[in-house]
């Protein structure tokens, strides 16, 4: 028999959606730490972030910081999606596949380099001033 079965989440509601939503978010990020990428972007969040309440003077700039390192794992997590769903098809090679693979690879690189810009940026000013 071919059955379809529901996702249970879309039946839940309230509270009870918000708690499983929590749970399957925790999971998701448990998954993404067997991903080498995203577990060398998350090993240096651990130092960056509070590098940034360091070298920020003030909680926009602190934002800016940590922010922007935030962005380039909220950006790998979302290729990493992308390129599960795509492995998910089939290992087969396809043109639109490549051409997904690629799209979430450059967004993750223009994530990296905004985060590197913000990143040079703060410590030029900062340390021009000492000079």
């Amino acid at each position: 028999m071919n059955e379809i079965h529901e996702n249970l989440q879309k039946q839940r509601t309230g509270l009870n959606r918000v708690i499983h939503a929590f749970g399957y978010s925790l999971q998701g990020l448990q998954a993404a730490m067997h991903e080498t990428a995203f577990k060398q972007e998350a090993y240096l969040a651990f130092a960056l972030i509070p590098l940034s309440f360091c070298l920020g003077n003030n909680w926009i700039e602190i934002s800016l910081l940590s922010g922007s390192v935030i962005f380039v794992l909220i950006v790998e997590l979302l290729n990493t999606g992308l390129e599960s769903a795509i492995d998910r098809v089939g290992p087969q090679w396809h043109d639109l596949s490549k051409r997904c693979k690629d799209l979430g690879s450059a967004a993750v690189l223009l994530s990296i380099l905004l985060c590197m810009g913000i990143w040079l940026s703060a410590l030029i000013i900062k340390f021009s001033q000492h000079i």
